[in-house]
């Protein structure tokens, strides 16, 4: 994407660059994008003048903020709000289709990033707006259209594909480490002794960090990998299995109990 100069950036980060594209800036409550990607390809590190809505019609993509990293899947859309940085990476061959909402139509959103449950309605009035002129009638079908977008992103609930990131080296050594190998069994005194923390220390760090036990956010890390498993159409089963899970039922309640679906319904929907 071409770019038009960088902002400065946290240290230690790359900087933030802003892509410059019409829909951030036509004279209209929200303008449809839609770019098809291959797989392995990441768009650096960047933020829009606009609040954006990031759908995926096929494939996965894993969006990484400074606060945390999201995982979404096909049927799913991460809410941005103006100004936030953020990078996005490409699992497989991935249909992206995003709105770009002027300020007064992005208070539809919620206030920070969250992953969004598009319901199918909202998925088919993406796809009708990506066919809209940037200049759509705003007394004619492309207002309609948007009056029915910003109502189903009021209605659309969060759902937990988020991990927060911890920025602690040593943390952020552990989170690395468990982010290649989800299933990885080691306990947290475990993982204490290598990172050279005491079990106390290190619970007290990551619950400072990141708002979670170490337990409930390895579970986060784990369910939202497995989501990105299932999309990419891995059998349930394995997929439990390949992030930790002794038991499919066991992976199942989980998955169930975070999502909202099963992981049968949550892989059909890749």
């Amino acid at each position: 994407m071409e770019t038009l100069g960088q902002n400065l950036s946290r240290a230690g980060q790359e900087p933030v660059s802003r892509p410059t594209i019409p829909q951030d800036a036509v004279d209209r409550p929200l303008a449809a994008f839609r770019r098809d990607y291959t797989e392995g390809e990441s768009t650096g590190r960047h933020n829009h003048a606009r609040a954006q809505l990031i759908y995926a019609l096929r494939g996965v993509m894993r969006i990484t903020t400074d606060a945390a990293s999201f995982v979404v899947p096909a049927g799913r859309a991460l809410w941005v709000p103006a100004g936030e940085p953020h990078s996005v990476a490409i699992v497989g061959l991935v249909a992206m289709r995003a709105l770009f909402l002027r300020e007064d139509a992005a208070r539809a959103g919620p206030r920070g990033v969250a992953v969004l449950a598009a319901s199918p309605l909202l998925r088919e009035l993406i796809l009708a707006a990506c066919d809209e002129p940037l200049e759509w009638d705003e007394h004619g079908r492309g207002g309609h259209l948007a009056a029915l977008m910003l109502d189903e992103i009021r209605r659309a609930p969060s759902l937990p594909f988020g991990v927060p990131e911890p920025r602690e080296p040593r943390l952020a050594r552990l989170a690395a480490a468990l982010r290649a190998d989800p299933a990885c069994p080691l306990s947290l005194e475990e993982w204490a002794e290598r990172i050279g923390a005491s079990p106390r220390s290190l619970s007290r760090l990551f619950r400072a960090e990141t708002g979670l036990s170490f337990g409930a956010w390895r579970q986060q890390l784990r369910l939202a990998e497995a989501a990105a498993l299932l999309a990419q159409g891995m059998p349930p089963a394995r997929a439990g299995a390949a992030v930790g899970y002794a038991s499919a039922p066991a992976f199942g309640a989980a998955f169930r109990a975070a999502f909202g679906v099963t992981p049968a319904e949550a892989r059909g929907r890749g």
